[in-house]
């Protein structure tokens, strides 16, 4: 299998995999208890711990862990709400993630929803006018959206909104190990990211909480995690995203994804790059093929063994017209022509040139058989 569905999940990386095995095994102890052994497990979470805030330029102590982006992003809002509760308003973008809608939905106030353009970017000017000094509690922002790739401009958005007296949550799941952050120079207020993106396991992820603001816990219970999230810590998985931190060393992606894009758009010359004028990630490549049926050429090209995805996979195994191009202006049908490629450190480049000639002769077939034009070109 090629696998091009790194938005998605990716792969655990094999010294993951044995970095945290000993946990699994052996060092068991619970990290809370007095003993020797429970101090030694203590000690590798604190490791992990300043491994992942080395990743985004934090203080170790910023750094909360959490099972899961989803987990990060609802505790960042429900966090504002509970402790601004004079402040009405929560800012977030026409494009953002499942996660942050559904916890708009609980926000006990007025969510206000910023309209994109056609690259899926904010308009800095309208986001300024939307946030009303004294009432704005949060803007809450994709760094870089998990279906087109696009990065959000988000020192100037900080900017603006710390203006207006506003907080600022940056849903980096996407954006973490694919390009720098350092959050020393982009005063972010919290930042969730999630492992299985870059290369840990699945069910481990983490909230940066800036020590200049006041955090009310989703979870209470037993006072783990400094009180900041009850609940025995997943050591293992823990142990895993600090290891999968401490390999993020930006490889380049960009020459895999451009030589995909260059293969479908030379052969393809109809096909649209959604955010092809803004910058992006450099492992994400979102891409409509006019009159061809996304969930067809999911089909053709699982018998080809690639694996994409035709937007977002967060949703569930069900297709759906997707939000974010419908927000960019794309109407339904564009949408539903749309696939989703995603690489990541473990590609290549053959598997790249391999990848791109069976979306070519998927479209050429579906094309064939329907009649029409299929603007082709086979080499």
């Amino acid at each position: 299998m090629i696998y091009l569905d790194s938005a998605a999940t990716t792969p655990t990386d094999p010294a993951v995999v044995e970095a945290m095995l000993p946990f699994l095994r052996e060092h068991f102890a619970n990290p809370s208890a007095s003993y020797s052994a429970a101090r030694m497990v203590r000690k590798a979470v604190q490791t992990a711990r300043e491994q992942v805030a080395t990743l985004i330029g934090a203080h170790a102590d910023e750094i909360v862990f959490t099972s899961c982006g989803t987990e990060s992003i609802n505790t960042a809002i429900a966090s504002v709400r509970a402790s601004w509760p004079e402040k009405t308003d929560l800012i977030i973008a026409d494009t953002e993630h499942a996660a942050t809608l559904e916890a708009a939905k609980r926000w006990n106030g007025q969510v206000i929803r910023a309209p994109v353009n056609r690259d899926g970017l904010i308009d800095l000017n309208q986001l300024r006018a939307l946030l009303r000094p004294g009432h704005a509690a949060l803007v809450s922002i994709l760094w870089a959206n998990n279906e087109t790739g696009v990065i959000a401009p988000m020192h100037e958005i900080t900017e603006i909104a710390h203006a207006a007296g506003a907080l600022v949550h940056a849903d980096a799941v996407q954006a973490a190990g694919k390009i720098e952050i350092d959050l020393r120079n982009m005063p972010v207020d919290f930042l969730s990211l999630s492992g299985h993106k870059f290369h840990a396991p699945k069910g481990i992820g983490a909230l940066f909480v800036s020590q200049r603001v006041r955090f009310a816990p989703l979870l209470v219970g037993g006072g783990q995690e400094n009180g900041r999230r009850s609940g025995t810590e997943n050591v293992p998985g823990i142990v895993a995203l600090g290891k999968a931190a401490s390999l993020c060393d930006q490889h380049d992606l960009q020459p895999l994804r451009d030589h995909f894009e260059q293969r479908l758009i030379s052969a393809l010359p109809d096909s649209i790059i959604h955010g092809a004028q803004a910058i992006r990630l450099p492992n994400i490549t979102s891409i409509c093929l006019p009159g061809i049926d996304a969930a067809g050429m999911l089909i053709l090209l699982d018998k080809a063994n690639i694996a994409c995805s035709a937007g977002s996979a967060c949703h569930s195994a069900a297709l759906h017209p997707s939000h974010v191009l419908e927000a960019m202006g794309f109407d339904a049908a564009h949408a539903a022509s749309t696939l989703r490629f995603s690489f990541s450190r473990f590609n290549t480049k053959s598997e790249s040139e391999a990848a791109a000639q069976a979306v070519i002769e998927a479209v050429h077939k579906i094309r064939s058989a329907r009649g029409g034009s299929s603007a082709v070109i086979m080499n």
